[in-house]
């Protein structure tokens, strides 16, 4: 796909979305080998989308939020069935236009957008109210995030924003892990508690993806898979098997004490007043007293 921006997964078969379709919201369904088996065509028109989300239930979530020339005055989130039935939300932002090529689809539903900052911190937006067809919904700003500039290389740019700026985003289909990814690093955090912000706001697991031209897709097979891919016909669907383990906190050790050697259990004689097993002591002890007696008992008799 030459102009590739989104991507997803079910296990089985990749979705796939490109950010010009003329004029349709087409979905490519491609098998593991990469060949497309059929298409998703939705009765839209969308503008820019960048970025594609599944829920667990198999429907598609398009993120046409692309808007490089920052024109637009509302940007959409398309809600697509696997028949092609759509769905268009229009969300506006509260301070002004972003150029935006992350979706993330929480746990309980709720979409999240992330901004493409060249010059500071990608933004997170979720909106306020549910979305409807009918009005457009407005957004807040729930979280930001800063990344490091790394040396990997790749992207289109040459230079040290090639590692910030966000192209894409995606969340394992049990929502503990999510991923953003720049043109050249993915970056995982887990979700242990279903809190999206909570977890940005934490540490993430850097995982490289070198040389790729211009990386803006990212997905999760349902096993942990991290999958990444970049514009440009023919170009490959990275796979890195187990990269969302990499984010998840260690499981909880427990030590379990070893049993205590066996302790002899008291006796009767053991007690004050019990028989004596020192009994060399006890005799030693009695000759001492004896004789004590025996030579008072003689000074007493020289007395007399």
């Amino acid at each position: 796909m030459q102009e590739l921006s989104g991507l997803t997964s079910d296990g089985k078969q990749f979705f796939a979305v490109s950010d010009s379709d003329n004029g349709t919201l087409r979905i490519q369904v491609m098998g593991r080998d990469c060949v497309v088996t059929r298409t998703i065509t939705a009765p839209v028109d969308p503008y820019d989308v960048e970025d594609l989300a599944m829920t667990p239930d198999g429907t598609l979530w398009a993120s046409d939020t692309g808007d490089n020339n920052k024109s637009r005055t509302t940007v959409a989130l398309h809600k697509v069935s696997p028949s092609g039935a759509v769905e268009r939300f229009r969300v506006t932002y509260p301070d002004g236009k972003h150029d935006a090529e992350a979706l993330l689809i929480d746990k309980s539903g709720t979409p999240y957008i992330i901004t493409k900052e060249p010059l500071g911190s990608a933004l997170v937006y979720r909106p306020t109210a549910p979305l409807r067809t009918d009005i457009s919904v407005p957004l807040e700003q729930v979280a930001r995030v800063s990344l490091s500039t790394t040396d990997t290389p790749g992207g289109p740019l040459e230079g040290t924003l090639d590692s910030r700026l966000v192209t894409g985003a995606a969340s394992t289909p049990d929502g503990s892990v999510i991923a953003l990814r720049t043109y050249t690093e993915a970056y995982l955090y887990p979700v242990p508690d279903g809190d999206v912000m909570k977890a940005l706001s934490g540490d993430p697991v850097r995982v490289p993806l070198p040389n790729e031209p211009q990386g803006e897709a990212i997905a999760f097979d349902p096993d942990g898979t991290l999958l990444s891919a970049s514009e440009g016909a023919g170009t490959p669907i990275r796979a890195v098997a187990g990269a969302a383990a990499l984010a998840q906190p260690p499981p909880p050790t427990t030590t379990t004490p070893p049993p205590a050697a066996d302790q002899p259990q008291a006796s009767p004689s053991d007690s004050p007043g019990g028989s004596w097993q020192n009994w060399p002591l006890a005799l030693t002890l009695g000759g001492i007293v004896l004789v004590a007696a025996l030579v008072i008992g003689l000074r007493f008799r020289r007395r007399a």
